[in-house]
C-alpha cells in the first residue's frame, strides 16, 4: 500500500468499505508506565517513526498480525526467548455486530457472529488490543473451541485456513516528528526527558478470508506504544 510522505495519519481505504464503528477503548494498556526507553532527541524521533513505519508495513503485507507480532517481539527481545503472542480475553465488553460488520462479513441478520476482544500479549507486554467479529460456522469445531475456551490468539488458531488479510485502513495515531518535518519544518529540540507516545500508536481495519474470497473476521486491531519498549537504536 502507498504512503504518502507525511508522518501523520496514513489511511488506505478500499472502495465501499467505509468506516468500522468506532467505540471508546477500555484497556489496561491506558495504565502502562509512560517512561520510554528512548530519549528525546531529533535523532530518536527519526529513528522511531522509521521503526513504526517498519512495524506497519510489516502488518499491512501479512495476512496474520499475531504471526507478525511473535517475530516483532523476537526480534526486539521483548519477552524471554520463545515467547509466542498470547490472547488475554477482555470479558463484559461485547459489541454486537451491526448492519455494516455483517456487510464486512457478508452474512444476513440471522447468521450467528462471534465477538472476540482481547489484549495481545508476548510475556508482559502489551502489544495491541483488538475487536474481532467473525462467523463461527466459518471456522471448524475444533478451532471453535480453542477461541472460546482457551488464550490462543485468533490468527493462531485459524492458521490452517490459509486464510487472506484484506487490508481497509492503516493509521499512525502518533507521530515523532511535526508535519512538514520532510520540507524543513523545524524538529522539536532535544529534551531532558524521554519520548512519550501516547498508548496507541497505530490502528489497522481488515477482513480475513478465506483462500475462495469469503470473508469469516472483521478486525479492530490497536497498537500499543510497548511495540517500542526496547532501547533506542545507537546513535547514527
Amino acid at each position: 500500500m502507498p504512503f504518502c510522505p507525511s508522518p501523520f495519519t496514513r489511511v488506505a481505504t478500499l472502495a465501499g468499505a467505509g468506516a468500522f464503528l468506532l467505540s471508546a477503548q477500555i484497556s489496561t494498556a491506558q495504565d502502562m508506565a509512560v517512561q520510554s526507553p528512548w530519549p528525546d532527541t531529533p535523532t530518536s524521533r527519526v529513528e522511531a517513526l522509521a521503526i513504526l513505519q517498519t512495524l506497519n508495513a510489516d502488518l499491512l503485507s501479512n495476512a496474520s498480525a499475531t504471526l507478525t507480532l511473535d517475530r516483532w517481539c523476537a526480534a526486539h527481545k521483548l519477552a524471554p526467548a520463545g515467547s509466542k503472542i498470547v490472547a488475554q480475553r477482555v470479558r463484559g465488553q461485547d459489541k454486537p455486530a451491526d448492519t455494516h460488520i455483517r456487510e464486512l462479513l457478508a452474512v444476513g441478520p440471522s447468521e450467528p457472529v462471534a465477538y472476540r476482544r482481547v489484549r495481545l500479549a508476548c510475556g508482559d507486554r502489551i502489544l495491541s488490543e483488538a475487536d474481532n467479529w467473525y462467523v463461527p460456522a466459518k471456522l471448524t469445531s475444533e478451532m471453535n473451541e480453542a477461541l472460546n475456551t482457551s488464550d490462543v490468539a485468533f490468527g493462531r488458531a485459524v492458521q490452517a485456513l490459509k486464510f487472506t488479510r484484506t487490508n481497509l485502513s492503516a493509521q499512525l495515531l502518533w507521530s515523532p516528528l511535526p508535519q512538514g518535518w520532510e520540507m524543513g519544518t523545524a524538529l522539536p529540540a532535544s529534551g531532558t526527558g524521554s519520548l512519550a507516545p501516547p498508548p496507541f500508536v497505530l490502528e489497522h481495519h481488515a477482513v480475513l478470508k478465506l483462500p475462495d474470497g469469503t470473508p469469516f473476521s472483521a478486525l479492530v486491531e490497536s497498537y500499543t506504544r510497548s511495540v517500542l519498549d526496547f532501547p533506542a537504536p545507537p546513535a547514527l
